[in-house]
């Protein structure tokens, strides 16, 4: 068996992508709570922001209604299918110790998903970890959260290469990179934490992938299936 190299945090973070979402409808209150009850350590969703200014989550960021594409922005939260949860609500219903990630795809959800942590789950806001696809924009949160702050890029995205991208974010107090699994490895995992940050795969659904994904040191991972995920971290304990 391939030796496991070391992570910064021991063990891995097991977030659960969407909830559960193999096994219930994703981005629901109930695929969160069977994700924990499966025995996931960490959710993870997508959050946008209503008109009237409440963090949501869904996946898309649009509703379809009669034939039409509506922004979530557009619209009132009550305004919303029943099934998109609040971030207020779904911390109120989801009991229990996680860390949860999250995907701000409207940078103007921050502000309304911080004052819902803050309101419900305070403790939470040092394990929320909030991505972005463009790692200035992260940089400007900076000053505003403990929150973790998260660099989600592809490795053909780091124009200047992996080294320079890891100065940067430690340059500009951003704590992890986020990529898919098949753009690491462990020299590159090892090279991220050289820099003091964290190193996170997503779209680990194989038995086979959540194995490499461990043992070349990353420091969480994303799948769909919550059971393959926690029965790798058993095996690669």
């Amino acid at each position: 068996m391939q030796q496991r190299l070391p992570s910064l945090i021991d063990p891995p973070i097991a977030f659960a992508h969407r909830g559960a979402r193999a096994y219930a409808p994703e981005n629901t209150i109930e695929a969160f709570q069977l994700a924990l009850r499966l025995g996931a350590t960490g959710l993870e969703s997508d959050v946008w922001v209503t008109s009237d200014g409440i963090a949501v989550l869904d996946h898309d960021g649009i509703v379809r209604r009669r034939g039409r594409k509506i922004p979530i922005s557009e619209l009132a939260q009550a305004d919303l299918p029943s099934h998109i949860p609040t971030v207020a609500a779904m911390l109120d219903a989801v009991t229990g110790n996680f860390d949860f990630s999250l995907d701000v795809k409207d940078p103007a959800a921050l502000n309304a998903t911080l004052d819902a942590v803050r309101l419900v789950k305070p403790e939470l806001e040092p394990r929320l970890w909030l991505c972005h696809h463009k790692w200035q924009v992260v940089a400007s949160w900076r000053s505003l959260t403990a929150a973790k702050l998260v660099d989600s890029t592809r490795l053909s995205r780091l124009k200047d290469g992996p080294e320079r991208r890891a100065a940067q974010l430690h340059e500009s107090g951003i704590d992890c990179i986020n990529m898919h699994h098949t753009d690491w490895n462990g020299g590159l995992v090892t090279l991220f934490h050289r820099f003091n940050r964290y190193a996170l795969g997503w779209d680990m659904q194989q038995d086979y992938v959540l194995d490499d994904g461990i043992r070349m040191g990353l420091d969480g991972v994303f799948s769909d299936y919550t059971d393959r995920m926690m029965d790798a971290f058993a095996r690669n304990a």
